[in-house]
C-alpha cells in the first residue's frame, strides 16, 4: 500500500549523521500520500556514533516474502531489523503488527540464530504458537503448563516464563539474539508491569529487541530507555494509520436508529450527538447508578413485560443492515450471558451464530468459540473487553452496551486508551470498507465527555514497578546483578530523572508569580499563621491523648452531645476562637470490635449533627459539616465525642432529627459543661500537663497578636491564601525534584532488606540462607507466608488433600457471597495461615514497610477450601461444580494457578534437600492435575 513516511527531527541524547538525514528526506520525499503515513525516529545512547541505515533491497533474499504490498510502516520496521538493530512498533489494533514479528523469526531463522517470543497470558503464546508453528517448524512453546520443543530455534512464551529463565540463568539466554516483546504496553499494568521492566533490564546484553504496542503517545520515550539501558539503538516506528476507516455510532436507550456521531474523517458531529441524547427514553435516564450492574438491568424488565429489549432491537438492526460478524463488549461475565440470552433463549446459542466470550468459560469452550469466530461460523460475539487483546480476530461492528464500566471502587466513563483498544477490532481488512462501533447510551452526558472518549489519545506507557521479596532475593542470588542496579536501570527511575527539568520550570514560574504578590503586613500575617500552625498541632496532641480508647471508652454513649470539628472557607484565616471551627452533635450508636484489645479494635462512633449534602459531577454525594447556626440538613455520620440529653430512639423521620438537634442547640447555647479531662476521665499522661501549658501560653500570645485585634480586610486575606497556596505549590515540586534525584524505592528498599534480614531469609552481609532459598522460587502466590507455613511444618502435619485446600487460600481473589464454611480440620488449619500472616504483616510494619495488617490478613480467603479438598479427593468436575457458585473458568484457573504454586514449592522442597515433602508437593500435583481442567489447548 503507497503511503508517506514522516520523520521527526531527533534529539536529546541522539547524534544523527549528515547522510542519515539525507536519506531520511529522500524517503519521505518518494510519496506525497497521507494514507498510510507513518513516523520514524531513532534513540541512541550517549556518545553513540549511528552508521546510515540501507536502502531496503528486498531482491537479494529477503527471510520473508508477503503476498501483499507492505505498509510504510512494516517496512521500515522490518529494514530496522534487517540492519540489526532493535525496534518498537507502535500501532492500533489490527493494524499489522504481527507482520513485523513473522519477519524478525523468519530472519532469526535464516541466520541461524535463536528468537524468543513473549506474551502475555497462556492463551494468546497457545495460539502464536499453533500461528508460527504453522509457518515455521522449528517453533517450540513454553508456558508453565505446557513445554513442547524447548531445544527449538523460535521459543514461545510468556513473559513471566521469561523473566524466570534469566533469573536462574538458563543456557538459553545466553544463544538468545532476538527477543519479541508482544504486547508490550501491558507494562503499565499495575501487577504484572514490573515483568516487562525486570525481563527487559535483565535481557542478555548481545541481544536485540523487537517490541510490539498498542499506540502509546510516549513510543519515543520508552526506546529512550532501552537504548540507554542496553547502550544499543532503538527505533520507533509509530503510525495512526487505521487499515480500515472507523464510523462511530450511538444508539440511544429506547431509541429506534442510529445517530453518526464520528464520521470515517475523525470529525465529531455535535449536532447529532445532541439528537442522540435527546432521543433516550425517560424510562432509561435516573439515578440508577448505584444500583446498576450494567444496562442489561432493565434490559431484563424488558424481556419479562414482552417488549423488545434493547439489545434484541441492535441485534435484529445489524442483522437487517449487514453490520455482522459484530464484537459486543460488555464489562461484566453475568451481563454478557445474560445479554446473550435476550437475543436468543430458544435454541442453543452456538447453532443461531452467537457466542460469548469471557474468562469464565471454560477454557476448551472459549477457544472452540475463539476458532469458530476466526471461521465466520459466529455473526454475534458477546465478549467481556479481554478479548480485545491478543490474536487478530476482528469484525465488521463493535458495540460497547455500556459508556461506564466499574474498576474496584466506582463506575467511571471509558477511558479513551480502552475505546480505542476495544473499538479496533471494527472492520476487516480487505473485506470492509469502513469498521462500525456503536455506543449504548442510557444516560446524559456532556458533548466534551463523548469526545475524550471516542476521540481521545491512547493512553501513555507509564512504569509500574513495584518491588517484592522474590525479585529482591534473585537479584541477590545473581552473580552479576544486585537490587540497586534494578532500580537504577528501571523505566519507573528514568522517567523520574526526565522530568525534573520540567518540575524545575514549573518551581521557577509559581516562584516568578508568587513573588509579584506584594502584601502590606505580610510579616505579620505569616507570624499568625505560624503560631495557630502550632496551636492546631498541640490541639491535636492533646486530642490525641484525651480520645484514646483506655480514656473515652467509658464515655461513648448513645444520648451524649460532642464536639467535633467543621470545615472552613478556604480564603479564610482561622482566628484564636473555635466558633468558627467546631460544631456539636449527638452520639446515637457506638459500635465496636470486642474481641480484640481496645487499642488495636475499630470503632465506629455515629454522630448526630449538622450538615450539607452536595454532589460532583458523577452524582456521588460528599458531606460538609457545618456549624449548628448555619442552614444545613442534618445527617449522620462517623466522629467522636463528650456529655446527655433524652434523645428520641427513632431519628429517621426527618422531624425526629431537627427535633433532637435543637435539643443540642439549646443545650450549646447556654454554655455546655464539658468532661475536664484529668477530674473526670482519669488521663495521666507524661505530656498532657506540658502539652497544656504550651497551649495556654500559645492562647496568651494569641490575645495580644496585632492580627487577631485587627483583622485584615477578606480581599487581603484572598491574595494572602493565594500566596500561600503558591508557596505549598512550590515546596511540593521541590520535594518531588528531591525525589526524582533520589534512588527511587531507596527507603522501601532497605525496608524489605531490614525484613529479609529479621525474618532470617538473608544475612547482614547478603547472603541468602535457606529460608531465601525457598522464597525465592514462589512466584505465584505470596512467597514469605508459604515460605513461614513451610518452616513451621504445617505442610508437614496436614493430608495431601488437606495441604492442597490450605493452599488455595492463596490463589482464589474472589470474595463469594455463600461460600461454604470449611470442616473443622480445614478451618484449623486456614487460622494457622491467618495468624502466619499477621506474624509475617506485623514483621513488615516493624521494619517500616508500609503495609495494612487487617488487609494483608484477609486477603487470603477461604472460599474454595472445600471446593478444592473435594477435587483433591477424586469428586468428579460437575460435581465440585455444585458446590461453587461460580463460573467454571474462573475455578478452572485457580486451580491451575494452584497447580504452578505447587510446582514452585516442589522445586522449593529441592532446593533444600527436603526429600519428603518434595514427594508431597509432587503427588499434590497428580491429585488435581486431571480431566476437564486440565484439558489440553485447541491450540497445541
Amino acid at each position: 500500500m503507497n503511503g508517506s513516511l514522516k520523520r521527526k527531527p531527533e534529539g536529546g541524547e541522539e547524534v544523527v549523521s549528515d547522510e542519515q538525514k539525507k536519506q531520511k528526506s529522500r524517503i519521505g520525499e518518494e510519496d506525497n500520500s497521507e494514507v498510510a503515513a507513518c513516523i520514524h525516529e531513532v534513540s541512541y545512547p550517549e556518545g553513540y556514533t549511528p552508521s546510515p541505515l540501507p536502502r531496503p533491497s528486498y531482491d537479494n533474499k529477503p527471510a520473508k516474502k508477503y503476498p501483499f504490498s507492505l505498509d510504510p510502516f512494516q517496512s521500515e520496521a522490518i529494514q530496522c531489523l534487517e540492519h540489526g538493530e532493535s525496534v518498537m512498533v507502535s500501532a492500533h489494533t489490527s493494524a499489522g503488527k504481527t507482520v513485523v514479528a513473522l519477519y524478525a523469526i523468519a530472519m532469526s531463522l535464516r541466520d541461524k540464530q535463536r528468537v524468543i517470543y513473549t506474551s502475555p497470558i497462556k492463551a494468546l503464546s497457545n495460539q502464536k504458537y499453533r500461528e508460527f508453528k504453522q509457518e515455521f517448524s522449528d517453533v517450540g512453546l513454553m508456558t508453565g503448563d505446557v513445554t513442547i520443543d524447548p531445544n527449538a530455534s523460535c521459543l514461545v512464551m510468556t513473559t513471566e516464563i521469561w523473566r524466570s529463565m534469566q533469573y536462574k540463568g538458563s543456557e538459553i539466554t545466553r544463544e538468545v539474539a532476538w527477543v519479541i516483546f508482544d504486547e508490550v504496553h501491558y507494562m503499565r499494568d499495575r501487577e504484572r508491569g514490573v515483568v516487562w521492566e525486570e525481563s527487559v533490564v535483565m535481557a542478555p546484553k548481545n541481544s536485540r529487541f523487537g517490541f510490539l504496542s498498542a499506540t502509546v503517545p510516549n513510543a519515543k520515550e520508552f526506546a529512550d530507555w532501552v537504548a540507554k539501558v542496553h547502550r544499543q539503538p532503538c527505533h520507533v516506528v509509530y503510525t495512526d494509520y487505521r487499515p480500515t476507516p472507523l464510523q462511530h455510532y450511538v444508539f440511544p436507550s429506547g431509541g429506534e436508529g442510529l445517530y453518526l456521531v464520528v464520521d470515517d474523517k475523525g470529525k465529531f458531529r455535535e449536532d447529532s450527538f445532541q439528537k442522540a441524547l435527546n432521543a433516550i427514553s425517560p424510562d432509561g435516564e435516573g439515578d440508577n447508578r448505584k444500583k446498576r450492574n450494567g444496562i442489561w438491568q432493565k434490559e431484563l424488565v424488558a424481556c419479562k413485560s414482552g417488549a423488545e429489549s434493547d439489545i434484541f432491537k441492535l441485534v435484529k438492526m445489524i442483522k437487517q443492515r449487514q453490520y455482522d460478524p459484530a464484537i459486543i463488549f460488555s464489562f461484566s461475565k453475568r451481563e454478557c450471558e445474560s445479554l446473550a440470552m435476550m437475543v436468543s433463549n430458544m435454541l442453543p446459542l452456538l447453532k443461531r451464530g452467537i457466542g460469548v466470550h469471557h474468562s469464565g468459560l471454560l477454557p476448551i469452550l472459549k477457544e472452540v468459540i475463539e476458532i469458530l469466530f476466526q471461521e465466520g461460523l459466529i455473526k454475534c460475539l458477546f465478549a467481556t473487553e479481554t478479548f480485545s487483546i491478543g490474536l487478530n480476530m476482528p469484525a465488521k461492528t463493535v458495540v460497547f452496551t455500556n459508556v461506564r464500566k466499574f474498576d474496584g471502587d466506582k463506575f467511571r466513563w471509558i477511558s479513551g486508551g480502552e475505546y480505542i483498544q476495544m473499538s479496533g477490532r471494527a472492520g476487516r481488512r480487505g473485506i470492509d470498507e469502513r469498521g462500525i462501533c456503536i455506543l449504548m447510551i442510557d444516560e446524559k452526558l456532556e458533548p466534551s465527555t463523548a469526545k475524550m472518549m471516542l476521540k481521545g489519545s491512547a493512553d501513555c506507557l507509564n512504569s509500574a514497578f513495584h518491588l517484592s521479596y522474590n525479585m529482591l532475593l534473585n537479584q541477590m542470588r545473581r552473580e552479576d546483578a544486585n537490587p540497586v542496579d534494578l532500580l537504577k536501570n528501571s523505566f519507573y527511575q528514568f522517567q523520574s530523572d526526565r522530568a525534573i527539568p520540567d518540575l524545575k520550570n514549573q518551581a521557577k514560574k509559581l516562584k516568578g508569580e508568587k513573588d509579584s504578590i506584594i502584601i502590606e503586613e505580610e510579616e505579620s500575617l505569616l507570624n499568625y499563621c505560624n503560631l495557630l500552625e502550632q496551636y492546631q498541632k498541640l490541639k491535636k496532641d492533646i486530642n490525641d491523648i484525651v480520645f484514646c480508647p483506655k480514656y473515652c471508652l467509658p464515655f461513648l454513649k448513645p444520648d451524649r452531645p460532642v464536639c467535633i470539628q467543621c470545615t472552613r472557607g478556604d480564603n479564610k484565616i482561622p482566628s484564636f476562637s473555635n466558633e468558627d471551627q467546631d460544631t456539636w452533635g449527638v452520639i446515637i450508636n457506638f459500635e465496636d470490635d470486642s474481641r480484640r484489645k481496645p487499642e488495636d479494635a475499630n470503632y465506629e462512633v455515629h454522630v448526630l449533627t449538622n450538615g450539607v449534602v452536595t454532589k460532583d459531577g458523577d452524582g456521588k454525594k460528599s458531606i460538609k459539616i457545618v456549624p449548628l447556626k448555619q442552614r444545613g440538613e442534618p445527617v449522620v455520620i462517623n466522629a467522636l465525642s463528650s456529655h446527655c440529653l433524652p434523645i428520641p430512639k427513632d431519628l429517621l423521620p426527618l422531624a425526629a432529627r431537627e427535633d433532637a438537634l435543637k435539643m443540642v442547640c439549646e443545650y450549646v447555647s447556654g454554655g455546655p459543661l464539658l468532661l475536664d479531662p484529668m477530674e473526670n476521665m482519669k488521663v495521666r499522661h507524661k505530656y498532657y500537663n506540658k502539652f497544656v501549658s504550651r497551649m495556654e501560653n500559645l492562647e496568651s500570645q494569641f490575645g495580644k497578636h496585632e492580627v487577631a485585634m485587627s483583622l485584615p480586610s477578606e480581599e487581603k486575606l484572598k491574595v494572602f491564601q493565594l500566596k500561600k497556596e503558591l508557596e505549598a505549590k512550590i515546596t511540593l515540586i521541590r520535594n518531588n525534584v528531591s525525589f526524582s534525584k533520589a534512588l527511587a524505592f531507596k527507603d522501601e528498599l532497605k525496608a524489605r532488606m531490614r525484613v529479609l534480614r529479621s525474618l532470617k531469609y538473608v544475612t547482614r552481609a547478603g547472603v541468602v540462607e535457606l529460608k531465601g532459598k525457598v522464597a525465592f522460587e514462589i512466584t505465584s502466590a505470596d512467597e514469605l507466608t508459604l515460605t513461614e507455613l513451610m518452616f513451621k511444618g504445617v505442610f508437614n502435619r496436614a493430608t495431601v488433600e488437606e495441604m492442597i485446600s490450605l493452599l488455595s487460600c492463596f490463589v482464589w481473589k474472589e470474595k463469594l457471597q455463600d461460600a461454604q464454611k470449611p470442616r473443622e480440620g480445614l478451618g484449623l488449619l486456614f487460622t494457622e495461615l491467618q495468624e502466619t500472616a499477621r506474624t509475617v504483616a506485623n514483621a513488615q510494619l516493624n521494619c517500616k514497610v508500609p503495609i495494612d495488617i487487617e488487609g494483608f490478613v484477609n486477603s487470603f480467603r477461604p472460599d474454595i477450601m472445600e471446593v478444592v479438598y473435594a477435587w483433591a479427593k477424586g469428586s468428579k468436575f460437575y460435581e465440585i461444580m455444585e458446590i461453587a457458585q461460580v463460573f467454571e473458568g474462573s475455578l478452572i484457573r485457580a486451580i491451575r494457578r494452584l497447580e504452578e504454586v505447587l510446582q514452585q514449592l516442589t522445586e522449593a522442597a529441592k532446593s533444600v534437600g527436603d526429600t519428603q515433602l518434595e514427594a508431597k508437593f509432587q503427588e499434590a500435583v497428580t491429585k488435581i492435575k486431571r480431566d476437564i481442567v486440565f484439558a489440553a489447548s485447541l491450540y497445541l
